[in-house]
């Protein structure tokens, strides 16, 4: 067992993980030669797309050094603030990190946040400067901010992923200062489930790290969260395809296949053992993450509702839980878009992955709402309320106080840029905290802010604004109270749900302009005038109003005298004003995408 080392890379996205995984593939010889593709662990179509890793992908690998043979586990990890979670449960799962820093970029915020997620798990950090081989490497410069970060004494090996320059010397590194896994390989079975998935054949897959024991296929196992009982009909390693073998032991890192096909019953974090066993201790697991920033999903029909969708997209999401444990969802309805789920995500970027593997790995066509984040809402009565939705909240009149969830920034960027962050911070209406310094040419920039002004496109603003040199992290800090109101948007008099939302009083009226002004462009005209309003507790804040839809009474008339003319147009004006008084506007579901789109 001293010859197993357990290990992920960590760093920053577009650092170079996924291109330095693929290195150590095929130095060991684990992926042949003519098989080789770039970024091979990213199996997703999606992130060979984008370019990013979405999913931890864990692989085993075998390498001869000073005359022993070693099993390296290695798990590559995502780098988007978004992703945060999967690398958490990587880093629960393994002994040492690679902290990988690109020499162009130099340290940026989520090298800071994986970087201290390792610390609190006490891994073995080997610091390693990535890219030397790009013309615009500042090697000297990227080392004194890693020093900042780790000491003065810290050994930090220089590398190209691309090249293969270090890779092998860095390999041996980790041999060398990883220790090898703890273990007890009398103790009974006991297993961490650190991801899991779903085969049409095999159930649900569990990816586990043996904690204590050995399990074969066959055996009867548990899991002590959920309580659910299956026999082992596969276990196997990752090669990275899965690869069954004949037992997993204590050290290692594998799944088990189990059969199950309800998914619920297999929980990211559960402690897996074998059946019988009273006296086994439950491993700690993960903290449950905290979705900060909720949208409803609805299927996109465009006649009457089908059940079948819904019991598609309820399906769909369910598998896709399997494999992203952040994604949180529950049912709703809505009178304009009929039955959905509500479905809470880490932020903007994570929304946008999980609506396209929706579309995508499940030819779902959604339609999604705009996003918000959730509140907490205090009654004149004491009563608490924890809001999701503008709909939930209750009549202004009994509202003592709202509070909203603020975040610390962390922005990372040139020095240069300095005033332009400064100005693009002040407008999220939040407080500034702290400069600091990251050698001379860097600066990191802390500062306090409400998430719904970072959620949308805080990012983009600030990529745009420092040409893409800068990059952020965000933590929650707290509830803080703050004069929110729910702008409701008023067809015809008529409140229409879909298009609420909860926003500071100062910015009422100018986003309720901007909605209405926007239906009057896409809604279709109806028989009669239709009055497009933005409310604020019944109080009118923005007007637009949607011309009726003419015709030509006086058409058949071919002479006469103008009081024939006059008789029929008044006889239209009354009908039009007994419309307006009791019809109603049927809003087309393309005007809810269009107005949710904006």
């Amino acid at each position: 067992m001293n010859n197993i080392r357990n290990f992920c890379i960590v760093a920053h996205i577009d650092h170079g993980k996924s291109t330095l995984a693929d290195r150590f593939l095929e130095l060991t010889g684990t992926i042949e030669k003519r098989k080789m593709k770039e970024q091979f662990l990213d199996t997703m179509e999606l992130e060979r797309e984008r370019g990013i890793t979405i999913k931890l992908q864990p692989v085993r690998m075998s390498y001869r050094f000073e005359g022993r043979d070693y099993m390296l586990n290695l798990i590559d990890t995502p780098g988007h603030v978004d992703f945060s979670y999967e690398v958490s449960r990587s880093l629960a799962a393994v002994e040492g990190a690679i902290l990988l820093v690109d020499a162009t970029k130099g340290v940026q915020a989520q090298t800071l946040a994986n970087l201290y997620l390792a610390q609190q798990q006490g891994l073995t950090i080997v610091p390693a400067i990535n890219k030397i081989d790009l013309p615009g490497a500042r090697v000297e410069m990227v080392e004194d901010e890693i020093k900042e970060l780790l000491g003065q004494n810290a050994q930090i090996y220089k590398i190209s992923g691309k090249e293969g320059v270090g890779v092998e010397e860095l390999l041996q590194t980790v041999i060398k200062k990883v220790a090898p896994p703890k273990i007890d390989a009398d103790r009974p079975f006991r297993a961490l489930v650190f991801d899991s998935n779903y085969d049409a054949y095999k159930g649900v897959l569990a990816y586990v790290r043996i904690v204590d024991g050995r399990i074969k296929r066959g055996d009867k196992i548990m899991f002590m969260a959920s309580g659910a009982k299956v026999e082992a009909i596969e276990v196997g390693i990752f090669t990275p395809a899965l690869k069954a073998a004949e037992e997993l032991r204590a050290g290692e890192i594998g799944y088990i296949a189990t059969g199950l096909k309800e998914v619920a019953l297999c929980r990211v974090g559960d402690t897996m053992t074998v059946t019988g066993s009273f006296d086994v201790e439950q491993l700690p697991g993960y903290k449950e993450p905290k979705p900060m920033v909720f949208a409803s999903f609805y299927p996109a029909v465009l006649e009457k509702q089908e059940a079948q969708d819904y019991n598609q997209l309820r399906d769909a999401l369910s598998k896709l839980k399997l494999s992203d444990a952040a994604l949180v969802f529950e049912p709703e309805s809505s009178d304009a878009l009929g039955r959905g789920f509500k479905c809470g995500f880490l932020g903007m970027l994570h929304l946008e992955i999980v609506s396209e593997r929706l579309r995508r790995e499940y030819n779902l066509d959604l339609i999604v709402t705009t996003p918000s984040v959730v509140y907490r809402v205090k009654k004149k009565n004491r009563e608490e309320l924890v809001i999701y939705s503008p709909q939930k909240l209750p009549d202004p009149s009994v509202i003592d106080e709202i509070r909203e969830p603020w975040v610390k920034l962390e922005v990372i960027g040139p020095s240069e840029y300095l005033g332009v962050i400064m100005k693009l911070l002040q407008s999220t209406g939040g407080a500034y905290l702290d400069t600091q310094y990251l050698g001379a040419q860097r600066v990191v920039i802390s500062y306090e802010a409400p998430l719904r002004e970072i959620i949308v496109d805080f990012y983009d603003k600030l990529k745009s604004a420092t040409s893409g040199y800068a990059s952020m992290g965000y933590e929650l800090l707290g509830w803080r109270k703050d004069d929110l109101v729910r702008l409701d948007i008023l067809v015809a008099q008529d409140p229409i749900e879909a298009f609420a939302r909860i926003i500071p009083r100062h910015k009422a009226a100018g986003e309720g302009r901007a909605i209405v002004e926007k239906l009057k462009e896409i809604l279709p005209p109806q028989m009669f005038a239709v009055a497009l309003q933005a409310a604020v507790g019944g109080k009118i804040v923005a007007r637009e109003d949607l011309a009726a839809r003419r015709k030509d009474v006086t058409a058949k008339l071919y002479g006469g005298d103008v009081t024939r003319k006059n008789k029929l147009l008044d006889k239209q004006k009354k009908g039009k004003k007994k419309m307006r008084d009791r019809g109603s506007v049927n809003i087309p579901q393309e005007v809810f995408l269009k107005v949710l789109k904006k």
